[in-house]
């Protein structure tokens, strides 16, 4: 039987296909709370402070986990207009469970493409723990910020975080993780993913960006003119 090679949609897909209804009903506990601060040396809190700090009125998540940043939000206004992008139906539906009183649309959405939004403008786009899932190298995966950009309004901000393989203090948990958690069947595909490489690529798009680095997390925030 011939095995034929996988397409980059493939691969998208296969990055999504982890985040089961399992994985995800002990993901805040598991991933948010124990593996961040203990592995990555990077609290959920400082992901938290990025959307409490840019999260606008009119706002975007790209894989947006189970929502549990999303539920503790303060935006600038009591009815936000929130909408829910990923390839992941089942995300969609457990984030979009956990914010339902803010009645958000939800997209069904493969990021490396083009994203098809229409005339909608975001005030904030999030993609937090979102690149190092993606397959490919960091110039294929900062594709999209490429098609995110014309749906950002002017004033708005996209912001997010990743973790990283090189460039950054792993704690003495990081590194077998990392090689664990991009094995055959893990979530993860970030590997070859550095520090200097996302700066290049976020930089070379958004001179004005920050970039800050918590343990094994690079954090962005992007002003988008």
């Amino acid at each position: 039987m011939t095995t034929l090679p996988r397409t980059p949609a493939d691969e998208v897909l296969a990055g999504a296909a982890p985040y089961t209804s399992r994985i995800l009903s002990t993901y805040d506990l598991w991933v948010l709370g124990l593996v961040c601060p203990v592995v990555w040396n990077c609290p959920r809190d400082e992901m938290l402070r990025l959307y409490q700090r840019s999260a606008g009125a009119r706002h975007l998540d790209l894989g947006p986990g189970t929502g549990w940043f999303l539920e503790r939000t303060v935006f600038p206004t009591l009815t936000p207009q929130v909408t829910l992008l990923d390839l992941n139906e089942g995300v969609l539906r457990k984030a979009g469970a956990r914010i339902a009183h803010l009645q958000p649309r939800l997209l069904k959405r493969d990021v490396l493409a083009p994203l098809d939004l229409g005339d909608v403008r975001f005030d904030s786009v999030a993609m937090n723990f979102l690149l190092h899932c993606l397959p490919g190298g960091m110039a294929h995966k900062a594709t999209v910020f490429d098609h995110v950009r014309p749906y950002v309004a002017p004033g708005g901000r996209i912001f997010g975080s990743t973790v990283l393989a090189h460039g950054v203090p792993h704690g003495k948990l990081a590194p077998k993780a990392l090689r664990n958690l991009n094995d055959a069947n893990g979530p993860m595909n970030n590997a070859d993913d550095s520090l200097d490489q996302l700066r290049d690529e976020v930089l070379s798009r958004f001179p004005d960006a920050r970039i800050a680095v918590r343990g094994s997390v690079a954090l962005f925030d992007i002003p988008v003119g």
